[in-house]
């Protein structure tokens, strides 16, 4: 066999998972770059208006206010969610049945719907009938209104973020540490290097890659939250829970400005690569530093 005829064998043989590449990721990023060019509806058709879409949102105070939730929203769930899963994976690497019974406890929440999870926090957050109103009316205090301040609604979606995406980071980290050879714990042992000496010299350095794989992969779903928001506040109040996929959501089938809201899914898209690639960069350099010394 030759290598061309090779060469198109390995070609066959992918052409399937190519195909559908193309059909459910490539060909809608074309078609959503298209429509953002154009005023169009729902019901097709439409105008070229060329970059009047993007004019437009850089002077809508909704769409910059979207785009603020959601930065603060990912920097309130990002750093919290990975020292959690973190601290979950030291406390239940264990081979005990005990240990295993808890890891499908914490895993559980990750394969909930969204729904059941807004549901299940709906009764938490409630001021006057939840779970945190009653601890806070037990402790003489009056309940926080999770989901009608201002000020308090994104802590709250974060919360709500966090105990429902923990599992997956927390298998991440439980992979990463049973990757460690045992002998660098030894060498530690032999050397009787403290359990807070060894984490910081031996566990974290070697879970080095498990950590930046787990912060840009929760930045990047983190940056696209939505279901959160539109269930448990529907972007209020006021705006103040809004987040950019439910403007986008808003937008679309709400205001049927299909153009419009075309636009901004192609901004937020390149905020998310250019946020991807900015820590795949500075994580590259680390590593190149280090390697270097």
């Amino acid at each position: 066999m030759t290598s061309a005829e090779r060469r198109w064998q390995g070609l066959l043989f992918v052409a399937p998972f190519l195909l559908l590449y193309l059909l459910i990721l490539i060909y809608p990023l074309l078609r959503g770059l298209w429509l953002s060019l154009y005023q169009v509806d729902l019901f097709g058709g439409g105008t070229f208006v060329g970059l009047a879409n993007y004019a437009r949102l850089a002077a809508d105070p909704v769409f910059g206010q979207s785009l603020i939730n959601t930065f603060l929203v990912t920097l309130m769930i990002v750093p919290l969610l990975t020292v959690v899963a973190l601290a979950l994976a030291l406390a239940l690497n264990r081979a005990t049945r005990s240990a295993a019974i808890l890891r499908g406890v914490f895993f559980s929440s990750a394969v909930l719907s969204v729904t059941i999870v807004t549901l299940i926090w709906r009764f938490i957050l409630a001021p006057d009938a939840g779970l945190l109103g009653e601890l806070w009316t037990a402790l003489g205090r009056e309940p926080l209104p999770f989901l009608s301040a201002p000020n308090l609604v994104l802590p709250a979606l974060a919360m709500t973020t966090i105990w429902w995406s923990v599992g997956f980071p927390m298998l991440l980290f439980l992979a990463g540490l049973q990757q460690i050879p045992q002998d660098m714990y030894e060498a530690a042992a032999l050397d009787r290097a403290s359990k807070w000496t060894t984490f910081w010299r031996v566990t974290l350095p070697s879970l080095r890659r498990t950590t930046i794989l787990v912060v840009m992969l929760q930045t990047a779903a983190q940056l696209q939250i939505f279901g959160q928001s539109q269930l448990l506040t529907a972007g209020g109040p006021s705006g103040a829970s809004r987040t950019a996929v439910l403007f986008l959501f808003e937008t679309a089938f709400g205001r049927w400005e299909l153009g419009y809201a075309s636009a901004a899914a192609e901004i937020l898209f390149l905020i998310i690569l250019a946020v991807t690639l900015t820590q795949y960069m500075l994580t590259g350099r680390v590593r190149a530093g280090e390697d270097g010394r």
